[in-house]
């Protein structure tokens, strides 16, 4: 297939889009495909023009008030649609759209080129963390306009499925995230890295994540005092000098990739998550594949990963005493907090990347089939080459 993958964000900014966008042309390029990235251009200028295989097209952007390192593309419609038309994909997926996204549902419908819309960020949820709840209403326009207009529509958790279908949007199908279990594993554990991090041998709760307004991240301020514990709090991102404030006592290490974060993940004893906004949460698969238990709030994406008193804890949304008792529970039980986390782990095994790239293929192909006349059966020419 001949594939342009349009990414409201992606290289060098790494984020839940950018992590599926990496894997998703990882099993392209095994298979032999042809794929275009359209994407906003780096603050530097210097990311590359192929990644995995994939052409980068880049498009002038600017920096998000607030948030430099998160992008937005400028542009229209029109110029979207040039670069589809001389590129003439197959299908054209869609990453996360919002912005750039919506004018790729636009360039693509008019040219008559099927489309897979994938929703990962809860972009109107975000609204009130950020303090313009009047947003809420005209987001969530614009997310019913793009899915409406996609030719399917793919979720990654039950939550995100009943809350579109609610908003009256059609052909919605679910699509799950996968998750590396060579990468993420128990085998990963350190018992130098531990000793690095809590020399007195207590036990270490870990976050992993964008240390951004819509994760909460500030919520973990219920687990001061809890004794003989760490927390620590992997990651970066503009809310990173007010965290370090609200939560003194906890060990902050910065972005973790690779290796790395693999090590840390599984030298944790206990994953927590507060985020409200989650449509799926790729770090609480990770820490479940690292045999690490979960707490996080009930609410989201968290709902179909984590089994309540089997593989970790839910709370509900803005429960923080809830959040300290779950904590409490697990660290002080070692034989409850190995039983969830060995359930934990064999929880994820089945949901390897390859297995679910291979689904979206089968998205692709589905959509390319609706519209015979316009796919050119597979060669990317079709009816208008």
């Amino acid at each position: 297939m001949r594939i342009a993958i349009v990414a409201e964000s992606f290289l060098p900014l790494m984020n839940g889009v950018t992590h599926s966008i990496l894997r998703v042309l990882d099993h392209l390029q095994e298979r032999g495909d042809e794929v275009l990235v359209i994407a906003p251009s780096a603050h530097d200028g210097a990311a590359g023009d192929r990644v995995k295989g994939a052409e980068i097209h880049r498009l002038p952007a600017v920096p998000l008030a607030g948030y430099t390192n998160v992008r937005v593309a400028m542009g229209g419609v029109y110029r979207v649609k040039r670069i589809l038309a001389d590129y003439a994909p197959d299908v054209v997926h869609l990453a996360s759209p919002f912005v750039l996204g919506w004018r790729a549902a636009q360039a693509a419908a008019q040219l008559g080129i099927p489309t897979v819309a994938v929703y990962q960020t809860e972009v109107p949820g975000y609204a009130a963390r950020y303090g313009v709840p009047f947003l809420e209403n005209w987001a969530w326009n614009r997310v019913e306009n793009i899915h409406l207009l996609a030719t399917r529509t793919l979720v990654p958790s039950t939550f995100a499925l009943n809350q579109l279908r609610g908003r009256g949007i059609p052909r919605v199908r679910m699509w799950r995230r996968g998750v590396d279990t060579g990468r993420f594993s128990p085998d990963k554990r350190d018992d130098g890295w531990r000793a690095s991090i809590a020399p007195a041998g207590h036990r270490i709760i870990g976050y992993v994540g964008r240390l951004a307004v819509e994760k909460q991240v500030e919520d973990l301020a219920a687990l001061t005092g809890i004794p003989d514990t760490t927390l620590v709090v992997v990651g970066d991102g503009p809310q990173r000098a007010a965290l370090e404030q609200a939560l003194p006592g906890a060990v902050f290490t910065g972005f973790l990739g690779g290796g790395d974060l693999a090590r840390a993940v599984a030298s944790f004893d206990l994953f927590v998550h507060p985020g409200e906004c989650e449509t799926f949460c790729q770090t609480i698969q990770e820490a479940m594949a690292s045999g690490v238990p979960v707490v996080a709030t009930g609410r989201g994406g968290p709902l179909d990963l984590v089994e309540n008193s089997r593989t970790g804890w839910l709370y509900e949304p803005g429960d923080l005493s809830a959040l300290r008792g779950h904590v409490l529970d697990l660290v002080g039980d070692d034989a409850k907090r190995r039983a969830f986390g060995t359930a934990a782990h064999a929880s994820v095994q089945d949901r390897t990347w390859p297995a679910l790239c291979g689904e979206l293929v089968n998205h692709y192909v589905d959509v390319i089939a609706e519209q015979p006349a316009l796919s050119g059966a597979g060669n990317g020419k079709g009816a208008w080459a």
